[in-house]
């Protein structure tokens, strides 16, 4: 596999190739979202351990989704089981992937909260008469603590975000498909700015109609279930632009029926 060096104008393509894509299947994109967000809901049954497992198992979940974009591409049906398709096919790499992030997430909010220190903001709310100087104090080490978990999140988020494209599409095993992944993210650092300020401005637009009122926000919250396949398909749009595969490689099965 080699990584590309693209255009900073492409981190505007990634999105529309994603729409692309989405339109290809949107009653059943939509419906995947929603049983994802179902799935992620009902992880919450269980205390502590539900979310943990949800963390550890989403690399497969996603890597399913990318299946279906696949599918897609292919020419093939876009169906509600590509959402598990993951769990056939290279399921322990896979979930390799989700304990480091899942460890990796903990470490973050850990140093989140020692920098924050006692002072936690909420805390300080609470307190009834809280002088100015301790709430500027408690903001101060908020934004700190805020800033110093972005700062460890984001190379985190760079080794997994194309890891189970890698592991499921090339072949690779989680160490170098982490490696790869956070080596085309910086390698494109570029064209990732211009897709999440993309992505930001079209969030803030679709929040527009929150200020009709009631009817409004309904329109906001189906806008934004509607983006969310469409910002998953444009991770598989990215992913097709930026990695040169070795087409003398053996092509792993990414479909439901094992085909290639």
């Amino acid at each position: 596999m080699q990584v590309r060096v693209v255009e900073a104008s492409r981190g505007w393509q990634w999105i529309v190739d994603g729409f692309a894509l989405f339109r290809k299947g949107p009653a059943t994109w939509i419906a995947l979202t929603l049983l994802l967000a179902l799935v992620w809901l009902v992880s919450f049954i269980i205390p502590v351990l539900g979310p943990l497992l949800f963390n550890l198992f989403s690399p497969v979940l996603f890597a399913g989704l990318m299946i279906g974009c696949r599918a897609l591409e292919n020419g093939e049906a876009l169906e509600i089981q590509h959402l598990f398709a993951g769990f056939r096919q290279q399921a322990a790499p896979l979930v390799t992937i989700g304990g480091v992030y899942l460890v990796g997430t903990i470490m973050v909010m850990g140093i989140v909260l020692l920098a924050a220190g006692g002072s936690m903001l909420p805390a300080v709310l609470s307190k009834p008469g809280a002088d100015i100087e301790t709430l500027r104090v408690a903001v101060r080490n908020m934004a700190v603590a805020l800033a110093a978990g972005a700062a460890l999140y984001l190379p985190l988020l760079m080794l997994v975000w194309f890891a189970p494209l890698l592991v499921v599409f090339d072949g690779l095993a989680p160490v170098a498909a982490m490696k790869l992944s956070f080596a085309a993210c910086l390698r494109n650092t570029v064209p990732f700015l211009v897709y999440g300020i993309a992505i930001l401005a079209l969030w803030l637009a679709l929040s527009l109609p929150a200020a009709l009122g009631a009817v409004g926000a309904l329109l906001v919250i189906a806008l934004l279930v509607a983006s969310i396949p469409v910002l998953i398909c444009s991770i598989y749009a990215s992913y097709k632009d930026i990695f040169i595969r070795n087409l003398s490689a053996p092509r792993p099965t990414n479909s439901l029926n094992g085909t290639t």
